[in-house]
């Protein structure tokens, strides 16, 4: 108390007297002003009216306009990026509709002083930097997702298809550049320039779209995806050193002349080979755990990715071959990859990527092609890439080898576009190569070459019936009472498997547990997608492992998680599907949803729960919108586990309050026959013990394990009974009741699993 009172004093005594101290020095400072000719605004309204000129200025400040386009542009691209996913396209094309809706073709056109204002023609430079530094650590990221060695054993049938995937586009985008020359070609750009180009936005392919889709569908395990992943990555690196070669054509303006700029490349591509990337591995073997991987470290590799990016631009490549071979050339050790792309992958991805695709939009001018001439000419060029590419990779790999049904699947993920195109026309847009008409045609193009992969791949699958099913066969297998645990957190999964055990522990044969961990797609990357995997069900398999309990596994990268559960579940005709639930006051919010952060945004609800008490019990409820969805659309009994330190079944209590409630007594049995539990029933509604049926059950139950069961009728359910207790099982309709009523007796509960029946 006296050294509270010691601490009181000296904080009043020091803020005190050095407040005191500034108003003399301001005081006598004043006496300094004689002679200066000071002006001091002698009414209110003047100072007023000074403060909010202030206000407008700090508006109109350089900094203040590019954060204020920062916001808006990553809200736009995950709002739009949000409603591709719904609709099972990439985000990807999302964020590129954000950039056209947010740029002249839409906002600009409609609402043109809002437009001007965010977007002044003097700031877009501004925009342009940060852009470039985002597509320059994406191209990082690229290079590091590739997986070289996958060509060494697969590489001659990958290198035909890949090579003829671009070969053949790249032919006919020249011959389609040989006929719209004369009528949308810049003044004083050569035919040779206009044509490759042309030629290379045929022809290339959007690995990281093409990898998340391949991912997405379950195709990444398989022979299919495996072929494809190599076709993507040869396609990327032929792709691009086509490109740098296309650049220095471009820039040198003849092809001999480009051969010095060729030149040094390979000079430049030696070096970054021969001794960078053997000293960027002996520094990678010695640090490849976060532990040991120190600031110092991290800027030797910064270091040489940024040194790379700028030889390359000064050669005359662009800086974003440099980025890509920075990425490239990065030690192999998959521990230290995966590192580097945590660091960078999120400040590139959400932060300064979507700055890129905005920026297209602000030079994609659709109301350009204002004449049904244009839009002709524009589907001429949507019908050359999709055969170029699309046709084109499916006769190579049908040629190698390949039936028909995989042959079509190749083509259509090859004629995939995404992001890649968009940087490759802003590279020809940038050099004067295409006109704005023809930048926007090749926009359209990339949108739909990219939209129509989804599509596609289902038609394919539909015309050819034969195809692999969505769930492994194992796992649809004709058991008595299968179980499937689906769980996001390994350590809520090792909870529902303990569970799932208990009610299938000396069921032998005639019981299956299936768990099964679905994340989203946006949040993996080629590179560490098996040891993600690996890290997820490691949890899980030890605590099998412990309970001696045999268990299948499912994992599957997802744009919707809740409708795949959904989808699983009914498919694999479960008897019973365990997720769990707990909301954070960070979830739950749709805008959450939106940013896809539902783990870091919060939600104002649960903040009111946790301010007015309520959060001790009401923390599991209402449930969260994806609980909901899973509850209304699955044919499955369906269990929700709220864990609260769950271990085992020894002691379970189950109310029941109505007759729907008597499907419960089948669990009770379960546990019973399995795990040995002492069930304790609470008769809520006083009419139990009537009940014939109810009665005849428990006498079953008792034949065959008796003293397991207990009866109970007290209204009041002591706190001190409750602890004893590890499990509640309760219908989902009981429990809706007790929180409308908000039972006090709900705060002391146990571990509790709601069950909704079928």
């Amino acid at each position: 108390m006296i050294n509270k009172f010691k601490n009181s004093f000296f904080y009043i005594g020091v803020i005190g007297g050095f407040t005191l101290l500034m108003y003399w020095i301001v005081q006598v400072g004043a006496k300094l002003e004689e002679g200066r000719n000071i002006i001091i605004p002698n009414t209110g309204n003047s100072q007023w009216k000074e403060f909010l000129d202030s206000l407008i200025h700090n508006f109109d400040h350089p900094l203040a306009i590019l954060l204020a386009q920062i916001v808006t542009i990553i809200l736009a691209a995950r709002f739009f990026g949000w409603v591709c996913s719904k609709i099972g396209q990439p985000t990807v094309i999302g964020e590129i509709i954000a950039g056209i809706v947010l740029g002249p073709s839409l906002i600009g056109m409609y609402f043109p002083e809002f437009f001007n204002t965010l977007f002044p023609v003097d700031s877009l430079g501004n925009l342009q930097f940060l852009s470039q530094i985002g597509l320059i650590l994406f191209m990082f990221v690229i290079g590091m997702e590739l997986d070289i060695s996958v060509l060494k054993n697969k590489a001659h049938d990958a290198v035909v298809i890949s090579h003829a995937s671009i070969i053949i586009p790249f032919t006919l985008g020249m011959g389609l550049a040989y006929y719209i020359y004369t009528s949308f070609s810049p003044e004083g750009v050569q035919f040779l320039s206009f044509g490759l180009f042309l030629g290379i936005a045929m022809s290339i392919t959007a690995f990281p779209v093409l990898a998340r889709i391949v991912q997405e569908r379950g195709l990444h395990k398989t022979r299919l995806g495996t072929v494809v992943i190599t076709c993507a990555a040869a396609d990327d690196i032929t792709a691009w050193c086509l490109l740098a070669a296309v650049i220095a054509i471009v820039k040198a303006g003849s092809f001999v002349s480009a051969l010095y700029t060729i030149g040094l490349a390979l000079i430049y591509v030696i070096l970054m080979i021969r001794v960078v990337r053997p000293f960027l591995k002996r520094v990678g073997d010695l640090h490849h755990t976060k532990e040991n991987l120190g600031k110092p470290i991290v800027a030797i590799f910064f270091l040489t990715l940024i040194l790379s990016a700028y030889a390359t631009e000064v050669i005359g490549i662009h800086a974003l071959f440099g980025a890509f071979m920075a990425g490239a050339i990065m030690p192999i050790n998959t521990s230290f990859r995966n590192i580097f792309i945590e660091k960078v992958e999120d400040v590139a991805l959400v932060l300064l990527l979507p700055l890129f695709f905005v920026y297209t939009g602000l030079r994609t001018e659709i109301g350009l092609l204002n004449d049904p001439y244009l839009w002709k000419v524009t589907g001429l060029i949507i019908l050359v890439a999709i055969i170029g590419k699309f046709i084109g990779s499916a006769v190579a790999a049908k040629y190698v080898g390949q039936n028909w049904k995989d042959s079509l699947t190749i083509g259509a993920l090859m004629n995939t576009r995404g992001l890649m195109e968009l940087v490759v026309l802003n590279i020809g847009y940038d050099l004067g190569v295409l006109t704005p008409e023809i930048f926007a045609m090749m926009v359209i193009m990339a949108l739909v070459t990219t939209f129509m992969t989804g599509p596609a791949l289902d038609l394919i699958q539909w015309l050819f019936k034969k195809n692999t099913p969505e769930i492994p066969k194992e796992v649809i297998q004709n058991s008595k009472f299968k179980i499937l645990i689906s769980f996001g957190h390994p350590e809520r999964g090792r909870s529902l498997l303990r569970l799932a055990h208990s009610l299938v522990k000396k069921v032998n044969g005639n019981a299956s547990i299936t768990a099964m961990h679905l994340t989203p797609v946006d949040e993996l990357n080629q590179y560490n997608l098996n040891q993600y995997e690996e890290e997820s069900f490691s949890p899980i398999k030890n605590e099998s492992q412990k309970l001696n309990q045999r268990i299948l596994t499912l994992f599957k990268p997802t744009h919707d998680i809740d409708s795949d559960i959904v989808d699983i579940t009914n498919k694999g005709d479960f008897d019973l599907l365990l997720i769990g639930e707990g909301q954070s006051i960070f979830e739950g919010s749709m805008l959450g949803k939106v940013l896809g952060f539902t783990t870091k945004f919060i939600n104002p609800e649960k903040i009111y729960n946790q301010v007015t008490g309520k959060e001790s019990f009401f923390e599991n409820s209402p449930f969260d919108e994806r609980t909901r969805n899973i509850l209304k659309r699955s044919d499955s009994s369906v269990g929700i586990l709220i864990d609260k330190g769950f271990e085992s079944t020894d002691t379970v209590f189950i109310p029941v309050f109505s007759e729907s409630d008597y499907f419960l007594v089948a669990y009770a049995q379960k546990l019973i026959n399995n795990a040995g539990s002492q069930i304790t029933f609470l008769d809520a509604s006083g009419n139990l013990y009537q009940d014939i049926r109810f009665k005849e059950s428990i006498r079953a139950i008792e034949q065959v394990a008796p003293n397991h069961i207990q009866l109970i009728k007290e209204k009041v359910i002591e706190k001190d009974f409750l602890q004893t207790q590890d499990l509640m099982i309760i219908s989902l309709e009981s429990w809706k009741g007790l929180l409308e009523t908000k039972s006090l007796w709900l705060e002391n509960i146990p571990s509790t699993l709601i069950i909704k029946e079928k």
